[in-house]
């Protein structure tokens, strides 16, 4: 996303020095050819509209934009593109002066807006909506939140390296990731999760052995004590079908295809793993419906964008994120 924003701030940014070059050689003063430039106008200046409202919303980011809002996007923006032409058209030499610094005016605060927008959301925060209920009652389907991408480190421009961390990871963080395929065909959880972006809570740090007995979760051998946060169904447990081979089991799992070869027993018993280093054992809350490193493995440190600060939407969902 905020790739999207950089690039429509540049377009903007080209946008205004085209005009400016444009009206020096007067190629805009005929009413068509304003009715035009303008028009071009209204499209990228709503687009740019568009992107940042999707921002705020979270869309894009572990959600994908629903097809009908972008329908209801274009219909808009195009509907405006059409009334803003009639307006062009009609107006006189005054009239096209007064729309044009209006305008201008308009496209240098959106391209600032938009390299100020784009920076922060590569180094400081960046919105996200969530698609599913794998951490209710934590985080329920629907809640917008913002993630603090600086608490763990600044991200190095065009790598995964971080700097000036204010903390490390810690275990019961909730934290922001990139899934860890290691190709865009592999298939985890029935589907591909390539490029997608994923919510879960710390369980296992570097060097943890972990293990699933019944649907509990064993830390270093001790089970750990359930906690207010986490939800349970009652059900019927599925059974260890046998004993396997432990050194290719934590291949298995650490190469991101433990699932595709246990499948759903994996939820109520799974493991023992060592925690590679520089890596997580993370789980949804709703310890029974959620795809998690149970499944699909660890999540390497250079993954993760951010922490999961504050829900900011529904108003009446307010609250900071433990």
């Amino acid at each position: 996303m905020e790739q999207r924003l950089f690039i429509a701030a540049c377009v903007m940014y080209a946008f205004t020095w085209l005009t400016r070059w444009l009206k020096r050689k007067e190629k805009i003063n005929s009413r068509r050819a304003f009715a035009w430039w303008h028009t071009v106008f209204t499209v990228i200046i709503l687009s740019c509209v568009w992107w940042v409202f999707a921002f705020i919303m979270g869309e894009g980011g572990l959600a994908p934009i629903p097809v009908w809002k972008k329908c209801a996007a274009g219909i808009i923006t195009l509907g405006l593109a059409v009334y803003g032409y009639k307006r062009a058209l009609q107006a006189d030499t005054p009239r096209q002066q007064k729309i044009m610094k209006e305008d201008l005016d308009w496209a240098n605060t959106v391209y600032f807006a938009g390299f100020v927008a784009s920076l922060v959301m590569f180094f400081l925060v960046q919105a996200f909506k969530i698609p599913s209920a794998s951490m209710e009652n934590t985080l329920l389907i629907g809640d917008h939140l913002f993630v603090n991408k600086a608490v763990y480190g600044f991200r190095v421009p065009f790598t995964k390296k971080h700097f000036l961390p204010f903390k490390q990871v810690e275990r019961e963080d909730i934290v922001i990731f990139t899934f860890p395929a290691t190709h865009k065909e592999q298939i985890n959880c029935g589907g591909l999760q390539y490029g997608k972006d994923f919510v879960k809570r710390v369980i296992g740090m570097p060097g943890d052995k972990v293990e699933v007995r019944q649907g509990r979760v064993w830390l270093n051998d001790e089970e750990l004590p359930q906690q207010p946060y986490e939800r349970y169904e009652e059900l019927e447990r599925v059974p260890k079908e046998g004993e396997y081979d432990m050194a290719e089991y934590q291949a298995l799992w650490k190469t991101h295809r433990l699932d595709n070869e246990l499948g759903m027993e994996l939820r109520d018993n799974f493991g023992p793993v060592v925690v590679p280093e520089n890596s997580y054992f993370v789980m949804g809350d709703n310890r029974d419906n959620s795809c998690d490193s149970r499944f699909w493995g660890p999540v390497p440190r250079e993954n993760i964008k951010g922490k999961a600060w504050f829900i900011h939407w529904p108003v009446s969902r307010w609250r900071i994120i433990k």
